[in-house]
């Protein structure tokens, strides 16, 4: 069943995609552009975000519960960005730059705490 309302189409599928996008939405508090001041390059970010997609995608997860394309603004600019969640952030972690200090760091520091 279809509800056309103003020339728009809506179906209950699309309210139920809209509501898991909101859903997933409101679980990330992470913004990969966040990373460019702790020493990331936006070429090291997007690489990582990339090859962490690839991960969840890879191991048959949903890439939207943990991802999310967005507009962000800094220094009067508009550049595009990824609304992360907390997996989301430690898989671009994972997988940035370990030339960066805070990136070997953190690395270090989960697998301490993992094999503990």
């Amino acid at each position: 069943m279809e509800i056309s309302i103003y020339k728009n189409t809506f179906s209950p599928t699309d309210a139920i995609e809209n509501f898991l996008d909101f859903y997933y939405s409101s679980k990330m508090c992470y913004l990969a552009g966040d990373l460019l001041s702790k020493g990331l390059t936006p070429n090291q970010i997007s690489d990582a975000v990339l090859n962490a997609m690839k991960a969840v995608s890879s191991s048959g997860n949903d890439v939207r519960e943990h991802f999310m394309l967005v507009f962000s603004q800094r220094n009067n600019e508009m550049f595009k960005d990824c609304k992360l969640s907390k997996m989301g952030y430690a898989l671009v972690l994972l997988n940035a730059d370990v030339e960066v200090s805070l990136v070997g760091k953190w690395q270090i520091k989960v697998l301490e705490k993992f094999l503990d």
